[in-house]
């Protein structure tokens, strides 16, 4: 439970504005979308004006080292090389990757191929061929304040049959963006991503989804792809979160590799996509951190 403040008093964001000035008929719309049933993030998931400067600055990172791996990926380069891209880039501009020891994992990226749904690690042996789509997840710790996004990249002659999942999952991602609005909730951009991937054929990944992000690599929300317009968390002025539907040619049924523990893949072993990009909602709409 918040401690009561006074409309005179320090707002709890710490802009030192007085609440009546600053957040006061934000928790009142907060209250009484609560009374209404509705879920609703509590201010630890809304970023400060200072916080939101210092996790742009990560995404900077993030996003040039996604630009160095798309200037250098190509056909005959293993998935070694480019966690050396990401490692080398990431840090020469002063940042940490996020996944490198994360909960164990081993490397600094994932690079996820063809079948590969996410969670891909990089190993010298796994060479990238003509034909392949592999999806690279890149995400940056840069002075506490963490940043996330990734990209496909069709290598060589990709197939029309891949190449257009990979376009529809950016469509995907691009028709969820437009219904990040202050106040709407996050099923509305989850139907949809859901409407949009059904309609070309495909399948939504059901129990892998996005999530807030920001302060922490992984914070609330749950971000999924299955939902209802109308349901799910509001989405209220200064969260942030990840969008990144994983959308499956074949069965949305997936299974994560037994000698590992991570890697991801489509059960019946046909090509799966992701982009992802890291938004904040703002007091109007919203705004693209990272991609």
């Amino acid at each position: 439970m918040h401690v009561k403040i006074g409309r005179n008093d320090p707002c709890w964001c710490g802009s030192m504005k007085k609440y009546k000035n600053c957040h006061q008929s934000f928790d009142e719309k907060i209250e009484e979308l609560r009374s209404q049933g509705h879920i609703v993030p509590d201010h630890s998931l809304i970023k400060t004006p200072e916080q939101i400067a210092g996790i742009k600055e990560s995404a900077k990172i993030n996003i040039a080292v996604l630009d160095e791996v798309a200037s250098k990926i190509k056909e005959g380069m293993t998935t070694e090389e480019i966690d050396k891209i990401v490692y080398d880039t990431t840090t020469k501009m002063g940042g940490i990757p996020a996944p490198l020891n994360y909960e164990g994992f081993p490397k600094s990226v994932c690079t996820s191929i063809n079948e590969e749904v996410c969670h891909g690690i990089p190993s010298p042996k796994v060479v990238l061929k003509d034909g392949d789509i592999i999806n690279v997840d890149v995400s940056t710790i840069y002075k506490g304040y963490y940043s996330d996004s990734s990209r496909m990249f069709c290598i060589g002659n990709v197939s029309d049959e891949k190449r257009k999942l990979v376009q529809v999952v950016k469509e995907c991602v691009e028709l969820g963006l437009e219904q990040v609005k202050p106040w709407g909730f996050l099923g509305d951009m989850s139907q949809a991503v859901y409407d949009h991937a059904v309609a070309n054929g495909y399948q939504v990944v059901r129990n892998i989804g996005g999530h807030g992000v920001g302060l922490e690599f992984h914070e609330d929300p749950w971000v999924g792809y299955i939902y209802k317009k109308g349901t799910q968390m509001v989405m209220a002025p200064g969260m942030m979160f990840t969008i990144e539907p994983m959308v499956n040619m074949g069965t949305h049924k997936i299974s994560v590799d037994k000698k590992n523990g991570w890697t991801v893949y489509t059960n019946d072993k046909k090509p799966s996509a992701q982009w992802e990009i890291q938004v904040l909602v703002t007091e109007d709409g919203h705004e693209v951190i990272a991609y």
